[in-house]
């Protein structure tokens, strides 16, 4: 009998082997078509143990009952589930519309599976040794499962529509020719994309992919420190929270919860570059205990991110770069001992509202992170932090910011414009602490009028001059626009003339400063 004849009143094809023979009858009875021989090693897709005629099915076979298929059985609803079978050949179902409902467990694929361009309901591969998955523009009108699989030549979900959710955790995937290991651009995700305890040999490629909830990494290991990126995922769409954080290993009730103590925990690794550029996240971007390992040409990227709340919580980069240049959060949550050193982040434009430190944080340490931010001087992220300071009613430490950006800008400056700067942090700290002012005032008129009690300086007319007072003399010599009626009507030599000079110069000093720094503080208000 020919194929396609006399299936569809469920007769069987005349040749059929007796594994296929099986598979089509618990495909028409809705029912599982296991193969495994109960020994878990020989059982076990991923080993080197050989799987016999008795265990083999055609692709063409599994293709035929997918695509036309014989009815079910009365009562029944067809579907295709197979455990511990060997599908020989390559499984293409390119451009095909599947219907019945598809599970495959503990199976292993000869050769690759090509589902571009297919229609499916719901499909599930359950632990199962795929060479390679071929399936761009695929669409689901409910999940994708991949959990447990191993692609030894990579994923292509390029363009794919997924009804509901993705699950590829606790998936091991290998690099294709291309060095991805998952490309995954433009795809769509209705609802979570869940990749716990993922590993990846390659770069997982996600651009401009969206997702209708949340995208898990927890636990996940991805790995590609030869090229540039680990994850490529500019203008990444998630609705909901991007984790990068640690999974619970044991059980599945752990997932997205605290662990029980003694539970092993498997934190979020990264061995190469990541890439979140213009991304745009609903509610956080969570990097709790995650560990990130560049080079010094890789980076963690996060350029124009859009998200309420980024958990900077995650290891300290021992190499590479952190960008959050034109990024724009609300509530940044972070660690002292989170952020590189200077010269390795970069923040230029990086917008935030509120900061949420976990653990101390001084603000000692929180100039520190402004200054590695900025090599060469760049007033942007200081003033940033005193505004976000100031906001939360923090006034002293904002004018504490403040006054440091002055520093780092005087370190730039030509020595006599310098020098000028040091002499306004001396006397007002920029006009930031103005009290200072009146401290100097007071010590030079106290230091003043002591040495000029000592001075009996003749008048320069006799009759035409105040008596002689030390304190107002020191006072009218200080204050270089207010006249006293002093200064004028002695005769000073030697020393006292150069005191005198001394005061003059200290007072245009003093007053010069206070006045640059009363404007400074009138322009910020």
């Amino acid at each position: 009998m020919t194929e396609g004849a006399g299936h569809r009143d469920g007769e069987l094809p005349d040749d059929l082997t007796a594994a296929e023979a099986g598979m089509w009858q618990a495909f028409r009875n809705g029912s599982v078509y296991d193969l495994s021989s109960g020994d878990t090693l020989v059982d076990d897709p991923h080993g080197g143990r050989s799987w016999g005629p008795e265990r083999t099915v055609r692709a063409r076979i599994v293709c035929w009952l997918l695509l036309d298929g014989p009815p079910a059985l009365a009562g029944r609803v067809s579907s295709l589930q197979l455990v511990g079978v060997r599908i020989s050949d390559t499984m293409d179902l390119a451009g095909g519309t599947v219907d019945p409902y598809v599970e495959l467990r503990a199976c292993r694929f000869d050769r690759e599976v090509l589902l571009p361009e297919t229609r499916f309901t719901t499909v599930r591969l359950v632990d199962c040794s795929v060479p390679r998955l071929e399936a761009a523009r695929l669409q689901t009108e409910g999940d994708l499962h991949l959990p447990r699989c191993r692609f030894r030549n990579g994923i292509r979900l390029t363009d794919a529509q997924i009804g509901t959710d993705l699950l590829l955790n606790q998936a091991i995937v290998h690099r294709d020719r291309s060095g991805r290991s998952i490309a995954a651009d433009g795809m769509t995700v209705g609802q979570d994309l869940q990749a716990e305890m993922l590993e990846s040999h390659g770069e997982v490629s996600l651009r401009s992919a969206q997702v209708g909830v949340s995208l898990s990494l927890r636990g996940a290991r991805l790995l590609n420190p030869y090229t540039r990126h680990a994850l490529n995922a500019p203008q990444l769409t998630v609705e909901r929270t991007l984790y990068m954080t640690p999974a619970g290993l044991g059980s599945p009730l752990l997932r997205g919860t605290t662990p029980a103590q003694g539970t092993r925990i498997q934190r979020f690794e990264c061995e190469g570059g990541v890439r979140l550029d213009d991304g745009r996240f609903g509610d956080a971007v969570d990097f709790e205990h995650a560990r990130f390992t560049f080079t010094d040409d890789q980076e963690l990227s996060l350029r124009r991110v859009q998200t309420p709340e980024l958990r900077f919580l995650g290891e300290r980069p021992a190499r590479g770069r952190v960008v959050l240049s034109g990024a724009r959060v609300v509530n940044l949550m972070d660690r002292a001992d989170s952020w590189p050193g200077p010269g390795r982040l970069h923040m230029g434009g990086f917008a935030y509202d509120n900061l949420v430190p976990r653990g101390p944080f001084p603000l000692e340490k929180r100039l520190r992170w402004v200054g590695a931010a900025t090599a060469e001087y760049n007033p942007e992220p200081y003033e940033r932090l005193a505004a976000v300071l100031r906001a939360g009613g923090e006034d002293e430490d904002a004018r504490e910011v403040l006054l440091a950006k002055h520093r780092r800008r005087r370190e730039g400056l030509p020595v006599a414009a310098k020098l000028v700067g040091y002499a306004q942090d001396w006397t007002v700290a920029y006009g930031y602490r103005p009290g200072r002012a009146a401290v100097w005032m007071a010590v030079l008129w106290a230091a003043g009028s002591l040495a000029f009690a000592r001075a009996d300086p003749p008048p320069l007319k006799n009759g035409e001059h105040p008596d002689w007072n030390p304190a107002l003399f020191a006072l009218d010599l200080l204050l270089p626009v207010i006249d006293l009626g002093q200064v004028g009507f002695w005769q000073l030599h030697d020393g006292w003339q150069w005191l005198a000079t001394v005061l003059i110069l200290l007072g245009w000093i003093l007053a010069t400063t206070v006045a640059a720094g009363a404007t400074r503080l009138l322009r910020r208000n």
